[in-house]
């Protein structure tokens, strides 16, 4: 069996995977290793990055016309491996409620689930990513650096802000996996 190429966006993939334990050591550093305010900003600064490889390689796939099935593959896993971790992470500290990572993570595993039938099927293109799943990404995604600071910017408590954010991008999980459960009937019972 050939191993799959590789290629520069699958690289930035699989270092943006590398950074999740980094990550992890960072937000679980000891105190009196780093200030407070040091640790939480190079945890937010990894989480960061680590957005920013997940638009960058998608990018690189399309303009260097790198894209790959392994690549395709890989970079929803990378996305959701973090997301994942980070969620854990704050529900332990008590800035997520336990609902909210139960609700976004069993989202990502249907939706993962189903995408892959959707696919054997020859029926991917039903549940291609809509409008709904790019606002529920934004919101996550400006929700999750907040909660992980967790600590005043400029004197500002941005907690509550994040919290917010955080049951919004709940909300959209579940309207977002409804749609795409609903596209995938349709689908199936059309050419059925």
């Amino acid at each position: 069996m050939p191993v799959p190429a590789l290629n520069l966006p699958t690289a930035l993939t699989w270092a943006r995977i590398a950074l999740i334990p980094v990550f992890v050591v960072l937000f679980y550093l000891p105190e009196g290793w780093l200030s407070e305010q040091v640790r939480a900003f190079w945890v937010v600064a990894v989480f960061i990055l680590a957005a920013v490889t997940d638009w960058l390689d998608g990018w690189l796939a399309r303009k260097l016309q790198q894209t790959s099935a392994f690549g395709a593959f890989l970079d929803p896993v990378a996305d959701k491996l973090m997301v994942a971790t980070a969620l854990i992470m704050l529900v332990e500290t008590g800035r997520v409620a336990a609902i909210v990572a139960v609700v976004i993570i069993g989202r990502e595993i249907t939706i993962s689930a189903l995408r892959e039938w959707m696919a054997k099927e020859g029926r991917s293109a039903s549940v291609a990513v809509a409008t709904i799943g790019k606002l529920k990404t934004t919101a996550q995604m400006i929700a999750l650096p907040i909660l992980l600071y967790g600590l005043p910017v400029f004197g500002l408590d941005l907690q509550p802000l994040g919290t917010v954010l955080i049951y919004l991008a709940m909300v959209l999980t579940l309207w977002s996996m409804c749609y795409y459960l609903y596209q995938a009937m349709r689908a199936s019972s059309t050419n059925a």
